[in-house]
């Protein structure tokens, strides 16, 4: 998965990138030739007789060889640092792509700011690899290369060997620093996303916080945090800092060994002034990119850290997928369940065993129970955010697994009881940020959700703009802004999972009433811990501990005298409207 993602992007970018090289190896290879000229004008002008013509001309050509380079360097720069620019952006959005189509399982186990390091520091780091980093390295070896060989071939091939004698010390040096760099860079990014979550989790939960005057605690935590980032940078650093001048040492003494045996050759009449001119000419721009590659190896060895992160979590496979050629019908609503068995992975027992039951299209079903009792699990097998482990769910006599996510989804509306509203408008959550709906259809959904005269009182109307998790709202009204948004695409399936638990009881049987007549003839399903809210259901289950302990309707399950009869009676005695 890593290098099909590279792959595919370098495919689509192969003839920019094609250019890009092409000016910056011409900019290279043109740049080796100024010491030569340079050279060739220090003897030009050591005769006692020279043409200044003569000299013009060399200046003249080293003038055009600096503005080649210019243009050159200017082009390849603009075509390989955008595309890394591109990289990044097409990164981001891979991983925001596979992430969508992993299933709740993947996010139980997971941290919310390991996630957003993944999304920003780590593919930061991979645009740098593969931006500045891959062109200076790539830039640094046409260098080194073209200057060596002018070195070799018109200066001395003896010179060159003592004062290119330091360079295989210093590639060790870089080679051994490169992989301590790698394994320092990746505790520091998971060290980033640790602290990424607590930040997240203390602004979320910062009401909590304060209502248990915890403040003083999580400071020390986030302290606690705090330092361990800070150590796992300095040890970062301690390598880092140290390659540079590593690499400086060296090429210092590669310059004392020229300055040393280069000087003796010109005395001796080995090699000329300009020879020597040019072979220090030449020895500063191999200098120049080894020196950087100091920097290069870091940022190179912490793209290969991030780009192995990434690895791993684009690597793992969607739970949920489509079979070959699926249905692509919208089910009308018939559902049945055939000895459904479900068990959450690590649990130690069923959430869900031996579950039938049969629902028609366009009838009612409630579903009531202890926490804990399998509930939940039953909605969301029903829309596959979780694989049936043992039986069918059926839907007009199609296994469920048969149909395309997509429709399958588009065919229900699931309300949760932890309803989740953006930072956006009041029509952008109802309409879920869709340009299907018209203005009628969302004040109408606003009306039949009872959210409608909470939505005049604000500031603009519909427009008025939410804080994030809609904290300038109530928990009723979140739950009827959910409801709005699942009423106004009419699926053929709405599922309401405890979503009015957070409503008085006038407004909870206001809303009922609504749901009544607007969703005749198509199929619900209600989950609730209240009785009132589901009494008249065509058919009610009692969960408890994954199984049906009793069904049938209101009436019959209050005659039974069991679990459901008790929970009713319960709830008359709380005070709760049970009837």
């Amino acid at each position: 998965m890593k290098s099909s993602v590279l792959l595919r992007f370098f495919k689509d970018h192969k003839y920019s990138y094609a250019a890009g090289f092409m000016f910056m190896f011409a900019a290279s290879f043109v740049q080796t030739l100024f010491p030569k000229l340079l050279g060739s004008a220090v003897d030009l002008m050591k005769e006692s007789r020279f043409e200044t013509r003569q000299v013009l001309v060399l200046v003249a050509w080293m003038a055009l060889i600096a503005v080649g380079v210019f243009v050159c360097t200017f082009l390849w720069r603009n075509m390989i640092i955008a595309n890394a620019r591109n990289l990044e952006c097409f990164y981001r959005e891979e991983l925001f792509r596979h992430m969508l189509k992993l299933s709740p399982s993947f996010y139980n186990t997971r941290k919310t700011g390991d996630l957003i390091a993944y999304a920003i520091n780590d593919i930061s780091a991979v645009r740098m690899t593969f931006g500045p980093a891959t062109a200076m390295s790539f830039n640094g070896i046409v260098l080194c290369l073209s200057s060596i060989y002018f070195m070799f071939a018109t200066v001395d091939v003896r010179l060159t060997l003592i004062t290119l004698s330091p360079l295989p010390l210093i590639i060790v040096l870089m080679l051994f620093t490169g992989r301590k760099i790698q394994m320092r860079f990746r505790t520091v990014q998971e060290q980033f996303g640790l602290i990424s979550d607590r930040v997240q989790e203390n602004i979320s939960g910062i009401r909590v916080i304060k209502a248990y005057v915890q403040e003083h605690s999580e400071m020390e935590k986030f302290s606690g945090l705090s330092s361990r980032m800070l150590q796992s940078n300095m040890d970062l650093i301690k390598v880092s800092a140290a390659l540079p001048p590593l690499i400086e040492f060296g090429f210092a003494v590669c310059f004392v060994l020229n300055l040393v045996f280069g000087s003796r050759m010109v005395l001796r009449g080995n090699i000329s002034i300009g020879d020597f001119v040019a072979f220090n000419g030449y020895l500063s721009l191999i200098a120049s990119p080894i020196v950087s590659i100091g920097r290069v190896v870091t940022i190179f060895q912490r793209g290969m850290a991030s780009l192995g992160r990434l690895h791993d979590i684009l690597s793992i496979p969607p739970d949920i997928v489509d079979i070959p050629n699926p249905l692509r019908v919208q089910p009308s609503g018939n559902i049945e369940l055939c000895h459904l068995t479900f068990q959450y992975e690590g649990a130690e027992v069923p959430a869900l065993r031996d579950i039938s039951l049969q629902l028609p299209k366009g009838h009612t079903l409630g579903i009531i129970g202890p926490t804990g009792s399998g509930k939940s699990t039953l909605a969301a097998l029903l829309f596959r955010l979780y694989n049936v482990d043992s039986g069918q769910i059926l839907l007009d006599n199609q296994d469920i697994n048969e149909y395309a996510l997509e429709i399958l989804r588009e065919s229900f509306a699931f309300v949760p009881q932890e309803t989740f509203v953006f930072a956006a408008s009041v029509k952008e959550n109802i309409v879920f940020f869709k340009d299907v709906y018209n203005d009628d259809e969302v004040e109408n959904a606003a009306r039949l959700s009872l959210i409608a005269d909470s939505i005049d009182g604000f500031p603009d109307g519909y427009d008025t703009i939410l804080g994030e998790r809609g904290v300038n709202l109530s928990g009723g009204q979140k739950q009827r802004m959910a409801i709005a948004r699942a009423l106004i695409r009419n699926p053929a399936v709405l599922i309401l999972d405890d979503a009015l638990s957070a409503v008085d009881a006038v407004t909870e049987g206001h809303i009922l009433n609504s749901l009544r007549q607007t969703r005749k003839g198509k199929t619900n399903i209600l989950i609730s811990h209240r009785i009132s809210a589901i009494l008249e259901a065509d058919e009610i289950i009692v969960l408890d501990k994954g199984l049906i302990r009793e069904r049938g309707t209101h009436e019959q399950l209050l005659k039974k005298g069991g679990m459901y009869y008790d929970i009713y009676t319960t709830q008359q005695e709380d005070g709760l409207p049970a009837s």
